[in-house]
């Protein structure tokens, strides 16, 4: 990091945010980028670095705090730990001429802006050109994995898979979706890890980030779990499963699942060292069309269908993002990070909410989670009689009503010769699941 940097920079860990009161807090987790370069969940501290030299700020154990948390280390404890000179936060100057990253951290930001002497704007605004020379150091070491990382994401990869079976194992109808959140979510707290983001478990597979778990589930029900493992230092998974209620998919779900693991299939293959990921996800929109015109859903040319954007009414999003240290990985960082430079996001329906565009290298690791889902609000906003109402085969489209959204995502690591799913050992395929499910 050193080596990359021309100037002073400063990064602080940020503090535990309470939830109601200052002593109810929720579960601290270090700014991603700090815990990048230091390896620890340390709040009220910050990293200081410049060309040669590194030394850490942190604040010194509270003796009053034993009581309540137990022993910290001191200061020089935590010195020979890391190999890294720390000395206490309040030591460290007002007036810094450093550059630095947005925190997510309000309190952090406000520390930051004191010891600066200005406000660091979000990623969507103009970047500073100091601020800007760090995030794009940043990006270029957490682009590709170590194999230190890549034991870590293995590690939250294995957990996530095992979490999935608790869930199919226990998903029947008259349960709730929340009964099988738990049972997943105890799977992963039991082996030492903690979810990397707030748990998709929904009969409202159309609703993309569903929160709520308090439905019943019932026979016929497509059941949408999105439910990913993080590990103590941060390092995440991120997978979608998507299985039937009932045990069994019936002959229309079936259909649908099978287009898009048809589709996802087909983003595996073209995931190698040199791809362009704006090229997974359009092979992958373009498979997935295939196959519902092939279903009846729509009528035409499918290269007339792309240029209406016509996969996009049930097929959204983009085939995936960048998985590491977060979920999303440098996605405080905007496009900067998921967007190569001279590339800037497209806004057709195709492309608006594709969160990476870069030419694909060994160590990256990325996700592929093409979907399918029937999106009220895009369903009923086309254009009455205009050319892709026309192409649209409602009649047809009525005989999928049971089937609300189906997701199928997989962690992919790119590799010198091609790719390897970390995930793999989930199955995606029908017969699979069904099986787990029967037990």
């Amino acid at each position: 990091m050193q080596a990359l940097l021309t100037r002073p920079a400063l990064l602080a860990s940020g503090w535990p945010r309470p939830r109601n009161f200052p002593h109810n807090c929720h579960p601290f987790r270090a700014e991603s980028h700090f815990s990048y370069l230091v390896g620890r969940q340390l709040p009220g501290a910050a990293l200081w670095i410049e060309p040669g030299a590194a030394r850490l700020y942190a604040t010194p154990p509270d003796p009053d705090d034993r009581l309540w948390h137990g022993a910290e280390p001191s200061l020089a404890e935590l010195s020979s730990e890391l190999g890294l000179e720390v000395r206490p936060l309040a030591e460290l100057a007002e007036r810094l001429d450093a550059a630095s990253l947005p925190p997510q951290d309000p309190r952090a930001a406000a520390w930051l802006a004191e010891r600066l002497g200005r406000r660091l704007p979000p990623s969507s605004q103009p970047w500073d050109a100091r601020d800007a020379a760090l995030a794009d150091a940043l990006i270029e070491l957490r682009l590709c994995h170590d194999e230190a990382a890549l034991e870590q994401l293995r590690q939250a990869a294995a957990i996530t898979v095992d979490a999935h079976v608790a869930g199919l194992r226990r998903t029947r109808p008259g349960e709730r979706e929340a009964h099988v959140r738990a049972s997943m979510e105890a799977l992963v707290v039991s082996s030492g890890m903690t979810l990397a983001y707030p748990p998709i478990v929904t009969v409202e597979g159309q609703i993309l980030h569903a929160q709520r778990h308090d439905r019943q589930l019932a026979a016929g029900d497509l059941l949408l779990v999105d439910v990913g493992a993080e590990t103590p230092e941060g390092w995440a998974a991120d997978v979608t499963r998507t299985w039937p209620v009932s045990g069994r998919f019936s002959a229309t779900q079936r259909d649908l699942y099978d287009a898009v693991r048809t589709a996802q299939a087909a983003a595996f293959s073209a995931v190698r060292p040199g791809a362009r990921y704006s090229e997974v996800h359009r092979l992958s929109q373009r498979v997935l069309l295939e196959c519902l015109i092939q279903l009846g859903l729509f009528s035409g040319s499918l290269d007339a269908l792309l240029e209406l954007h016509a996969v996009s009414l049930f097929y959204p999003h983009g085939v995936g993002h960048l998985l590491g240290l977060d979920v999303h990985d440098m996605e405080d960082l905007g496009d900067r990070a998921g967007y190569a430079p001279g590339r800037v996001r497209q806004q057709d329906p195709s492309y608006r909410y594709l969160r990476l565009d870069r030419d694909l290298r060994p160590g990256m690791l990325v996700t592929i989670e093409p979907g399918f889902y029937q999106i009220p609000d895009l369903l009923s906003g086309l254009e009455p009689g205009g050319p892709l109402e026309r192409a649209l085969n409602r009649e047809r489209l009525a005989q999928f009503r049971d089937v609300q959204g189906i997701r199928i995502e997989d962690d992919v690591l790119v590799t010198e010769t091609g790719h390897e799913v970390l995930t793999a050992a989930l199955p995606s395929d029908v017969q699979s699941l069904e099986r787990i499910m029967a037990g």
